[in-house]
């Protein structure tokens, strides 16, 4: 097993007490707000000097029939003195990137873009030195200005798919009410809080800290932080997550962690991580860009050679072909491709309490067949409930027998106990209530003796249990209760750990999927199976003890699976390791799983389904994004060196520029495209 996937490169997390931060730069550091707004500038000068350009090229001049108007002495040098303002102020950008690629050995885009625009603008000066009217000035001008526009336009685009994390750091508020210990109410700073502080969070605000509820109840809508759909109530006790929206009712909350402490904070931690962590797609892309580079270097000198020796064309037209090669072949949609869609499943991923930690590994969830689930607390509730109920006296109702079980249970702390009270619809008042021990309780309701014991009891007594139903019961592993009343059997009760509602679809959906779905659990193999019989499942494997789980998913790897683990990340760890996806459920507010790849913040086995469909159809949009950009390059190159002029096809070096930056923002678009719909995922 290699462990050099839980390795991870931590960014930089907000001080204590600060606000969350987000970077909102999906790839590198050079996309910020600024740059798009010196792209727009450069943009807008390029293209006012662009006019006076087009009316004094001798080309435009005759095509438009108007050579004797707008002739005028020295006008070519007017012509060059404006194309060079084009070109060192609006081609800056692209130089400067240059520069930064031959340093860094690095060689692309802004290579091509910076070598043509270079070779056009020295062949044109030289052209006016000599005194020729064969210049590339307007070409020059035009194929600027659309890349100046073709980058501020994509820049917008990438950003946007970054914005999610700087959605994430707003929903916290700057603002809280601090509640003091005489009663007043004084409005502080969220950062100046340290924790133990107690708040007042009206109806409608948002939560400023993590905290525990002290006074108060309410439903909070978590939404956009676990992506659970439905309020969530309240009441002493409960914890708060800072950033949800407090509903209807008032609340006052203990602080319990604040700044970088707090939920928030950690995803936003996780998704900085996951965002900047390479996807191996990407050094796919970055080959085929590099290759792409090397060609188009080549395509040009092969282009110009071509034209100039072999056709009577002239230098002035292989030039322009050339150009048109270089501008058209940059890489940029290929270096873009991956970057884009990572940004935009990361964020879908962490709005939804789908948070990724190992990026490799989430890419490697579309390749699982197999899924392993613990049971206890992932495929079942972890709590008791009532599943069957027995009536052996007919004078009772089969809810008078778990009313009559529930009011005596309601004095025992036992969880088989509890079981029973939470799904009763009443309880009535009990007199004289005494614990048998190690058998069950007895006490007086309704002037009745009622006593509620286990099989051991009647064993003890004598009394004949030869029910059919209750060896049904027994057989399934349930816990089974029975109700004495007056010292005559009037019923039993069956309880079970309560399988989850969206269990079996889960498992139908990951079935449909091609992924055989794997129960272990140490709880006892009667209770394995029925569990297993109710959803579904392909396998059980029972009474397996903590520490023989990660061997039972080596077991399991060595049937040639790819192996996903489901647990709780806490006596799962090693076995969430040994998987190839480890995945802890249930997380709730502690996303510090650190052997977990991914980490669920809700206990749905529905989220399974979700990450595994988003996996996918990640896979799916980067693999779209890679088949245009490369596709698009295996058309336009040859269409650029002028390989249709026979049929009267050429391209300009600005229509080339707008192809090259088409083909950007067709693959920015796309990558935003990619949605979680809850019943399944759309790519």
């Amino acid at each position: 097993m290699d462990h050099s996937k839980h390795t991870h490169h931590h960014a930089a997390a907000p001080a204590k007490g600060d606000k969350p931060q987000a970077s909102s730069d999906p790839h590198g550091g050079h996309n910020h707000e600024g740059m798009i707004a010196d792209y727009r500038q450069r943009f807008w000068v390029v293209l006012i000097a662009t006019v006076p350009i087009l009316a004094l090229a001798p080309m435009i001049q005759r095509w438009l029939g108007l050579s004797d108007t707008l002739r005028f002495a020295g006008d070519s040098y007017v012509l060059a003195a404006l194309s060079s303002l084009v070109f060192f102020y609006g081609g800056w950008p692209f130089l400067k990137g240059f520069w930064r690629e031959i340093t860094t050995r690095d060689v692309g885009m802004m290579t091509l873009i910076s070598v043509a625009i270079t070779a056009a603008y020295a062949y044109s000066i030289g052209m006016v030195v000599i005194g020729s009217e064969e210049t590339f000035f307007w070409e020059l001008a035009t194929l600027i200005a659309v890349m100046l526009l073709g980058h501020w336009i994509e820049m917008k685009s990438v950003l946007g798919a970054g914005r999610a994390l700087e959605k994430l750091a707003s929903l916290m508020p700057d603002e809280a009410h601090l509640l003091a210990a005489d009663g007043s109410v004084s409005e502080v700073s969220v950062s100046t809080l340290v924790g133990g502080e107690h708040l007042l969070i009206k109806p409608g605000e948002k939560v400023p800290a993590d905290g525990i509820v002290i006074k108060g109840e309410s439903s909070l809508n978590e939404s956009m932080l676990t992506g659970e759909s439905k309020p969530i109530s309240k009441t002493v006790d409960s914890i708060v997550i800072g950033g949800s929206i407090n509903g209807e009712g008032s609340l006052t909350i203990r602080v319990d962690k604040t700044g970088d402490e707090t939920f928030l904070s950690s995803i936003i931690k996780l998704v900085q991580e996951a965002q900047a962590s390479k996807s191996r797609t990407q050094d796919l892309a970055n080959t085929a860009a590099r290759w792409l580079t090397v060609i188009a270097l080549g395509g040009g000198l092969v282009t110009v050679l071509f034209w100039t020796l072999f056709t009577g064309q002239g230098f002035g037209f292989a030039m322009a072909r050339a150009v048109t090669v270089l501008v058209i072949a940059c890489p940029h949609a290929l270096g873009l491709a991956v970057p884009l869609v990572v940004a935009r499943s990361t964020a879908i991923a962490a709005t939804n309490g789908l948070l990724i930690r190992d990026r490799t590994a989430f890419e490697d969830a579309r390749k699982i067949n197999a899924i392993i689930f613990d049971k206890t607390g992932t495929l079942t509730k972890g709590a008791f409930g009532i599943t069957d109920t027995l009536v052996f006296d007919t004078a009772f109702s089969e809810e008078d027998i778990v009313v009559y079980a529930a009011s005596i249970e309601a004095h025992s702390e036992h969880p088989i106990a509890q079981g029973i009270v939470n799904d009763a619809p009443n309880a009535w008042p009990v007199d004289k209530f005494k614990a048998i021990p190690g058998k069950g309780a007895e006490g007086t309701v309704k002037d009745r003796n009622v006593k509620v014991v286990s099989p051991g009891y009647l064993r003890n007594q004598g009394v004949e249990m030869d029910d059919p139903r209750f060896e049904t019961l027994s057989a399934e592993g349930k816990t089974v209760v029975f109700v004495l009343i007056d010292d005559k059997l009037a019923g039993a009760i069956a309880l079970a750990d309560i399988i989850r509602e969206e269990s079996a679809q889960a498992i139908a959906a990951l079935q449909a999927m091609g992924i055989q779905c794997i129960m272990l659990t140490g709880d006892n193999q009667q209770v394995a199976d029925w569990v297993g019989k109710q959803i579904g499942l392909d396998e059980v494997i029972a009474e397996v003890l903590p520490e023989e789980k990660a061997a039972k998913v080596r077991e399991i790897q060595s049937r040639g699976l790819i192996v996903a683990m489901t647990g709780d990340g806490v006596n799962d760890a090693p076995a969430l390791a040994q998987a190839n996806v480890g995945i802890a459920i249930g997380a709730g507010t502690d996303v510090a799983i650190e052997t977990a790849d991914i980490i669920l913040v809700r206990s749905s086995p529905a989220d399974v389904v979700a990450i595994i469909e988003l996996a996918r159809a990640t896979y799916n949009k980067m693999m779209q994004n890679l088949v245009w950009a490369t596709g698009y390059n295996t058309f336009a190159i040859p269409a650029a060196a002028g390989l249709f002029f026979p049929w009267g096809i050429i391209l300009t070096p600005a229509l080339g520029a707008v192809f090259m930056s088409a083909s950007t923002v067709i693959c920015a678009v796309n990558a935003q495209l990619l949605k979680l719909d809850r019943k399944g995922v759309t790519a």
